[in-house]
C-alpha cells in the first residue's frame, strides 16, 4: 500500500471519530525551496497576551515546485505529505485539512468602493451587509479566484477613519473593500495538490499577509509598514497601514535565482552555489575580499578536474546585483501601484532569502527607509531552528487563525446564496465571497 492510500485510511478514520471537523490548525507554506508545516492545538491559543503555542513543527526540502508555482503534482504532494506527517508525528495528533501560505499563483489585490443610504436610524448590521453586498457586485475579476475579503476603511457621511459604524447615525455609509485574488488555475492546482496528499484544502493565505501577522509590532500595522517576503523561488510584498492590509503584489525572483547567478558564474553545480551562497555570499563589499579565495566543486563528473577557486569578491560581484535589482523590481511596483504609503513606514525583510548577509544593508539604501529582519514574534515558544524569518509566513497563519479578526475569509457565518450577486453565485466565486457578512457580527 502507498503512502498516500496509509494517508487516505487514516484520513476517512479520524472524520468518522470528529465527526467530519478538524479540531486543529495545520499551516503549510509551500515554498520553492522548502515545505514546512506547523500545527496549533486548541489550546494553544494564548488570548492573554496575543500569542500561539506551536505543537509540532516540520519542514522538507521542496519538490515539485518552483518559481512559486507548482511544477510537478505528485512530488509536491509527496513533499506536502511528508512535511505534514512529521509536524503530526511531533504534535501527536492528526489533522484531516491544512490551509497553505505561498507567494505564487500571481497574487494581486485590487479595491473596491461602496456607497449606501441610511434612514433615520442608528447604523446595523444590515447596513454594513448592504454596503459589503454592493461592494461585491463590483468585484469581477475573472480567472482569478479572491482568497482574502478585508474591509479597509467604512465611512459616515465623509467621515473617516471608522472603524466600527454600527450604532451611529448618518446619512449614507461608505465602505472601502480590498480584494486578493491569485490565478483560478493555480488555486485549483493547490487543491488537487492537497487532494493528492488526501487533505483538505481549507483556505490559501497570501505569504506576505501571514509573515506580516507574525512579525509586525501593532505600531508598525498602524503607522504603515512593508512587510516583503523573500522566498526562493518569488518576493512578494504587502503594504499595511491603518491597522489594515492596504496592497499585496508578488514577483516570480527569489533565492533561487541568485543561486542561478552563482552557478552560471562560478560554472558549479547548483549544490555548490547554495553552499557558497550560504557560506561566504553577501550583498554588500568588505575590504580584502580579493586576497580571499573560496572554492567550489565544478560542473560535470569529471573525476580529474579540480576545484573552481575563485576570489570571495567575484561572488559578491555576482550576489549583489541580483539582490539590489529584487529590491528595485519590488519598489517600481509598489510606485507604479499609487498606494499611498507613509513616509515613515519601514521596511521588514521576512522569508528564508531575506537572511542574506547584506540584504538588509542593501534594502535601506533602496528603500531610504529604516529596515528589519521580521521574524515569528508571536509565536515565542518555538525552538531556534524554526524562529527565523524563513518560517514567518507559517506561523502568521496559525495567528491569523486565532486572532484574524480583520480577515473575511475567517467568518463563520455565510451570506445565504440567493443573497449574493448573480455573478458569484456561479462557479468558485461562492467560497469567501459568499461569507463576507458573518464577518461583521463576529469580528467588528
Amino acid at each position: 500500500m502507498s503512502r498516500f492510500e496509509d494517508r487516505r485510511d487514516t484520513r476517512e478514520g479520524l472524520k468518522v471519530i470528529t465527526g467530519g471537523r478538524t479540531p486543529l490548525v495545520a499551516a503549510v507554506d509551500l515554498g520553492a525551496s522548502k515545505i514546512g508545516c506547523f500545527i496549533m492545538k486548541p489550546d494553544g491559543v494564548r488570548r492573554e497576551d496575543g500569542t500561539v503555542q506551536v505543537a509540532g513543527v516540520a519542514h522538507v526540502r521542496s519538490r515539485g515546485v518552483r518559481g512559486g508555482a507548482i511544477v510537478s503534482l505528485e512530488e509536491a504532494a509527496s513533499a506536502l505529505a511528508q512535511a505534514v506527517e512529521r509536524a503530526e508525528a511531533m504534535a501527536g495528533v492528526s489533522v484531516s485539512g491544512v490551509t497553505l501560505t505561498t507567494s505564487g499563483g500571481q497574487l494581486a489585490s485590487a479595491r473596491v468602493r461602496a456607497a449606501v443610504s441610511l434612514g433615520a436610524r442608528p447604523i446595523t448590521d444590515q447596513d454594513l451587509s448592504r454596503a459589503i453586498q454592493m461592494a461585491l457586485a463590483q468585484a469581477r475579476f475573472p480567472g482569478r479566484r479572491p482568497i482574502h475579503l478585508l474591509p479597509v476603511a467604512w465611512t459616515v457621511d465623509h467621515q473617516f477613519g471608522v472603524r466600527d459604524p454600527r450604532g451611529m447615525y448618518g446619512q449614507k455609509l461608505g465602505l472601502e473593500l480590498l480584494v486578493v485574488t491569485m490565478a483560478e488555475t493555480a488555486y485549483a492546482t493547490y487543491a488537487h495538490c492537497a487532494e493528492l496528499a488526501h487533505l483538505q484544502l481549507e483556505g490559501i493565505v497570501a505569504a506576505p499577509f501571514a509573515s506580516g501577522l507574525a512579525a509586525l509590532e501593532e505600531d508598525e500595522m498602524d503607522f504603515g509598514a512593508l512587510c516583503i517576503d523573500m522566498g526562493g523561488g518569488s518576493t512578494s510584498v504587502a503594504v499595511f497601514g491603518g491597522g489594515s492590509l492596504l496592497h499585496v503584489d508578488s514577483l516570480t525572483v527569489g533565492g533561487a535565482h541568485v543561486t542561478n547567478d552563482i552557478a552560471r558564474g562560478l560554472s558549479t553545480t547548483l549544490a555548490g552555489a547554495e553552499r557558497l551562497k550560504t557560506l561566504h555570499g553577501s550583498a554588500i563589499a568588505s575590504t580584502g575580499e580579493d586576497r580571499e579565495m573560496v572554492e567550489t566543486p565544478p560542473r560535470g563528473d569529471d573525476p580529474g578536474a579540480g576545484p573552481v577557486v575563485a576570489p570571495r569578491s567575484l561572488l559578491k560581484g555576482i550576489i549583489a546585483p541580483r539582490v539590489e535589482e529584487t529590491f528595485e523590481l519590488v519598489r517600481d511596483r509598489l510606485k507604479a501601484s499609487g498606494i499611498p504609503i507613509d513616509p515613515a513606514a519601514g521596511v521588514i525583510l521576512t522569508g528564508g532569502a531575506s537572511e542574506l548577509a547584506g540584504a538588509r544593508e542593501v534594502a535601506i539604501r533602496v528603500f531610504d527607509r529604516p529596515v528589519r529582519l521580521g521574524r515569528p514574534r508571536r509565536a515565542p515558544h518555538l525552538a531556534d531552528s524554526a524562529s527565523g524569518p524563513a518560517f514567518s509566513a507559517a506561523a502568521g497563519v496559525l495567528q491569523r487563525a486565532a486572532f484574524g479578526p480583520r480577515e473575511a475569509a475567517q467568518i463563520k457565518i455565510a451570506i445565504a446564496q440567493q443573497q449574493a450577486p448573480r455573478h458569484l453565485q456561479a462557479g468558485t466565486y461562492t467560497g469567501p465571497l459568499a461569507k463576507a457578512v458573518g464577518w461583521l457580527r463576529t469580528n467588528l
